[in-house]
């Protein structure tokens, strides 16, 4: 018989703020990231930068963010957290939450895939060569290389900062169907070379108008263990996954997805879902990142961060007694830093209680796993990886 969680009825929501992060760890130099400090670096450069809510939750008060004003009594518990897990991408930090702490790590190809990979590839889906093939943003790509995958029909593969290959191509060039059938021959040739994803990015349009549909499809790598997610789940414990978390653990642990198409529907999205549900809502806002942090935008960067800031009342009123609201981010992406890649850095934790009067100092903590160990702990589900910080 499963086990059932005691306070299954009451909310965590768990949202991570997509690359914010708080300075570079001790081993940030191993990959190329020593100086980084995301979120200390936009506050540096940006002129009239404040989170003035964030900073009443306790930001400020964290360890190695003095950029950031403290208070004298924060609303929430606040502290930073170390990443284990060799690597610095989405997948390797938001499966570490969740209680996987990878010894190697995923491999991201910033120079474009090698040429066995796309000799094969293209073998398998019969076409004389692609385009691309190279670190880009997908808006980008798709302006730059759209005209001549019309002309010639041969599909854009792209990768970014993550360990993903990516293909593009014109819905009425490519049915999407056939886009799909490439993910899958895809799939079978670059995961087993240490990639977590193949995403489908079709778009639609004319150049140098073209838009990306919503028709996008992510073959992910799924989580090599039991999470904490399953854990949850097992416990009668309802979890929801907004924004791109679905993909992220391969739709597993998960009772509903909900896609978003921003940060702000994101937002929204989890304001529904508080009026509407019990149990976990995970909830990632990756506007920070893909539309900010790759393309070293630190003003678009900061306008973002203060929406949230902006926010961020209306989701702690939305909330009920004795709900929990976790903060945090998967990895760091310095607007102002070198390149257009993740950076390796602490990220923040603030832990806020409805009802509770004040927060406290949880210090740095060992492993992002510590905030899986924590939503078990609420939930009263047995779990045994990372420290509870409750």
């Amino acid at each position: 018989m499963a086990e059932v969680a005691p306070n299954r009825d009451k909310r965590v929501v768990l949202m991570v703020l997509d690359s914010v992060g708080i300075g570079e760890l001790p081993d940030a130099a191993e990959y190329g990231d020593e100086g980084a400090h995301t979120l200390g670096h936009i506050a540096e450069v940006i002129d009239g930068f404040d989170l003035p809510n964030m900073r009443r939750m306790g930001l400020g008060n964290i360890e190695g963010l003095p950029q950031i004003d403290a208070v004298d009594a924060p609303l929430a518990s606040f502290g930073r957290m170390v990443e284990q897990s060799r690597g610095k991408d989405t997948t390797t930090g938001h499966w570490e939450f969740a209680g996987i702490v990878l010894d190697e790590p995923f491999r991201t190809f910033p120079d474009g895939f090698d040429d066995e990979i796309i000799d094969e590839f293209c073998e398998a889906i019969g076409v004389d060569g692609v385009l691309g093939n190279k670190a880009a943003s997908g808006t980008v790509i798709i302006e730059e290389l759209g005209r001549e995958h019309e002309e010639t029909k041969k599909p854009i593969v792209y990768t970014s900062a993550d360990p993903v290959f990516q293909i593009a191509a014109h819905e009425e060039v490519i049915p999407v169907e056939t886009l799909y059938d490439w993910c899958e021959k895809a799939y079978d040739i670059v995961i087993p070379r240490g990639l977590s994803r193949v995403i489908a990015r079709p778009f639609v349009g004319q150049w140098p108008d073209y838009e990306r549909t919503a028709r996008r499809k992510d073959y992910t790598f799924p989580p090599p263990q039991k999470t904490v997610l399953d854990a949850l789940q097992h416990a009668g414990v309802h979890t929801t996954g907004v924004g791109k978390i679905g993909n992220i653990y391969a739709h597993q642990g998960l009772d509903d997805e909900i896609k978003t198409r921003d940060n702000d529907h994101g937002v929204e999205v989890t304001l529904s879902c508080l009026g509407d549900r019990s149990g976990l809502i995970f909830v990632n806002l990756v506007d920070f990142d893909s539309k900010f942090g790759h393309r070293r935008n630190p003003r678009g960067y900061a306008d973002a961060l203060m929406r949230f800031d902006d926010q961020l009342p209306v989701l702690l009123q939305a909330m009920d007694r004795g709900d929990l609201l976790i903060i945090t981010a998967d990895h760091g992406n310095d607007p102002t830093f070198k390149g257009t890649d993740h950076t390796r850095e602490y990220v923040p934790l603030l832990v806020y209680e409805k009802g509770a009067e004040t927060g406290g100092d949880l210090g740095t903590r060992d492993s992002f796993a510590d905030v899986g160990a924590s939503v078990a702990d609420f939930y009263g589900v047995d779990w045994e990886v990372g420290e509870s910080f409750l």
